[in-house]
């Protein structure tokens, strides 16, 4: 693991102790012994190399861009449809398999409360 990726895992941990970026940088820089600049462009490179730069900026936007764009976001919302399919079909089958307990204890429940109802009762 590079020193980079290092502070940026710190970095990370510190800001989800409840700090902000800026004060979890800071922070580190102190351990480290570092400028929080030097932090910052750490966990940049460490970003970079993970691929968490962000995405790029278009300066045109070409039909042949659009285009490609447009499609992109089609797919997507296609695959979020069958993911909406899979998670309701693992919804009904939690259901039913819940129904099913429900159904199979109603008996004994019941009478267990009617057995308590009548204890009270006398």
């Amino acid at each position: 693991m590079s020193k980079a990726q290092d502070i940026y895992d710190r970095v990370e941990a510190v800001a989800a102790e409840g700090h902000s970026k800026k004060e979890a940088q800071a922070i580190v820089a102190k351990e480290f012994g570092m400028k929080p600049s030097s932090i910052r462009g750490a966990v940049y490179q460490a970003r970079k190399a993970n691929g968490e730069t962000g995405p790029r900026r278009v300066r045109e936007t070409t039909t042949e861009g659009a285009v490609a764009s447009a499609v992109e976001t089609l797919e997507r919302a296609r695959d979020a449809i069958d993911e909406e399919v899979d998670h309701a079909r693992e919804r009904s089958e939690e259901a039913a398999a819940e129904y099913k307990a429900l159904q199979g204890s109603a008996k004994d429940r019941k009478a267990e409360i009617e057995a308590k109802i009548e204890a009270l009762a006398a």
